[in-house]
């Protein structure tokens, strides 16, 4: 049972309803974690289904000074989600309404708790879609799509939520609500709030409705997939491709040791000396496709090509993404732990900080595997240990501080779509000055005076108001 009173709880059901209450152990376990795969049980975990209910929960919770961590489908990886104080976990799921669709304008409105894959589907009867395409697209929510401001390959020609997003409706931190952003492309009155929202991680305010901003499908689609003998010339590759006119939908990117694993796990056929592979997605008119696709074809070869593949069908195009899905479960079966970080840099330094990251693995002799969105410099850093081997255990916090270190040298940045939660919390004083750090917590004051949602996350530790 909670540790909350007993009238705090009887007015939440009041407010939701009783079955919307969750204080028995066993319901509350469910929703204390994320897919970081840290945990900690809320006290009490909530079901909202509309705004006002919002407003009042907060408010409410302001009263008692009760910390409260909105929640979608704790997909997110950095622990964003954890209630790790306990208090209130606000599951928006049920607010999973797709309100209208403006397709003479190019927008859509939902609910936080409507599905990435709710909202593309609906967007395609209209023949639009919504940029934004993280792997867990089937099952993560858009309110926790733009908590994290999630991206996926599609950002390197369409962007992340926040250049998809036109509006919101929120509550801040002290019951208040708030609507910020236009329903038009266009619009600078005041300042964007709505972006500042966007990636907060949900310590500002809780969104509870979204303006997204689509864009029309392209008539066609073409996949291509490079193999080069080691990572400088696929970068070189990265950099020709990205210089010339037909900007790729999508340019993925997986290292020397991520084949040979992909290789040892799936028995795809690569080359034997391939070191480095990039997956490139061109799309556009069905008139100009083939041009497109020659264009980028052209920019991808050069010095260091071992092999290049065009697939003429859907299912060829499947097959050229085997390797990259069969990563995630070869991943699974190499270590037991992972930390998976995804880190950025300029796309002319990708070789340097590969060159870095297989120093670092070498020195505290712990595998380390990368692939990512090379067109935008977002590579997933995958460090593989064992908690049950004392010198990994102990070697593999260090070892990511050095990752973060080489990351920062190389004018990099610590995430790119995954955010901060408990996760990074420890490090971003490694990249944000103490002056712009202390602005972000005063603008977190503004919002949320008494530090209630989701405290703990983004600043230190120590920095804990609630």
């Amino acid at each position: 049972m909670s540790k909350h009173p007993q009238n705090f709880i009887a007015r939440l059901g009041e407010l939701v309803g009783s079955d919307n209450v969750l204080t028995d152990a066993s319901d509350r376990w469910t929703y204390g974690y994320d897919n970081s795969r840290r945990h900690n049980s809320p006290d009490v975990a909530v079901f909202a289904k509309e705004h006002d209910q919002i407003v009042k929960i907060v408010l409410l919770c302001n009263a008692h000074k009760i910390p409260v961590v909105p929640r979608g489908r704790g997909t997110g990886t950095c622990g964003g989600a954890v209630p790790i104080l306990g208090g209130l976990v606000l599951s928006l799921e049920r607010m999973d309404q797709i309100l209208h669709l403006d397709s003479a304008n190019r927008y859509m409105v939902v609910e936080p708790g409507v599905t990435n894959r709710a909202v593309q589907d609906h967007a395609a009867t209209k023949n639009f879609f919504w940029p934004p395409d993280p792997t867990s697209g089937d099952y993560c929510t858009v309110g926790g799509n733009l908590a994290f401001n999630a991206a996926g390959p599609r950002a390197v020609k369409y962007g992340t939520c926040r250049e998809n997003i036109l509006a919101l409706r929120a509550v801040t931190g002290s019951g208040e609500e708030i609507r910020t952003g236009v329903y038009t492309t266009k619009g600078v009155v005041g300042y964007d709030l709505t972006r500042l929202i966007v990636g907060s991680e949900g310590t500002l305010a809780i969104i509870t409705e979204a303006t997204l901003k689509l864009t029309p499908q392209p008539e066609c689609l073409r996949t291509l997939r490079a193999i080069y003998k080691d990572i400088g010339h696929a970068t070189a590759a990265v950099v020709r491709i990205m210089s010339q006119a037909a900007t790729p939908a999508a340019l993925e990117f997986i290292d020397g040791k991520a084949i040979d694993m992909v290789r040892d796990y799936a028995q795809v056929d690569f080359p034997q000396d391939a070191g480095a592979m990039l997956i490139i997605e061109v799309d556009g008119f069905t008139a100009s496709i083939d041009g497109a696709t020659q264009a980028v074809t052209a920019a991808a070869g050069g010095d260091g090509l071992i092999d290049l593949a065009v697939a003429d069908t859907k299912a060829e195009a499947s097959a050229l993404w085997a390797a990259r899905k069969a990563l995630s479960p070869a991943l699974r079966k190499m270590a037991p732990n992972k930390l998976n970080e995804d880190v950025v840099v300029p796309i002319s330094r990708i070789p340097e900080l590969i060159d870095g990251l297989d120093a670092i693995s070498q020195q505290y002799d712990i595998p380390i595997i990368n692939f990512g969105h090379a067109g935008n410099g977002n590579i997933h850093v995958n460090l593989l240990y064992d908690t049950q081997n004392p010198d990994q255990n102990r070697s593999a916090r260090p070892c990511l501080e050095a990752v973060f270190n080489l990351v920062l040298t190389l004018d990099g940045t610590l995430s790119g779509e995954h955010g901060v939660g408990t996760e990074k919390q420890d490090y971003i004083d490694m990249e944000i000055d103490p002056v712009t750090l202390d602005l972000m917590r005063r603008i977190k004051q503004q919002f949320d005076p008494k530090g209630i949602l989701n405290p703990g996350k983004m600043f230190p530790p120590d920095n804990t108001t609630c």
